[in-house]
């Protein structure tokens, strides 16, 4: 009677162990699936990172841009700020 009990044991801890290893929380579809979750998040990131970084050079560019265009009125036209006084050389 004894040497039965322990084969059953063992056929009912290896079924429970294979359910768990196919169809439980961390099963293996499921860490596939968390996987191609990863994958795709950080596909994503990698995308919204790309759109950041074009956004932050258009700020930049926006920003140094005024600079230019202040400067090119300045030389090119003879604006003035409030508070200035304009002296105009000859060369």
């Amino acid at each position: 009677m004894r040497s039965r009990i322990v084969p059953i044991v063992m056929v009912v801890l290896l079924v429970i162990l294979q359910y768990q290893l196919w169809s439980g929380r961390g099963s293996i579809p499921d860490v596939a699936r968390q996987r191609a979750e990863a994958d795709a998040a950080i596909a994503a990131n990698a995308k919204a990172a790309a759109a950041n970084a074009r956004l932050e050079s258009e700020v930049r560019d926006l920003q140094e841009g005024l600079e230019m265009v202040e400067e090119r009125a300045r030389t090119e036209l003879g604006m003035v700020k409030p508070n200035e006084v304009f002296v105009q050389t000859t060369k």
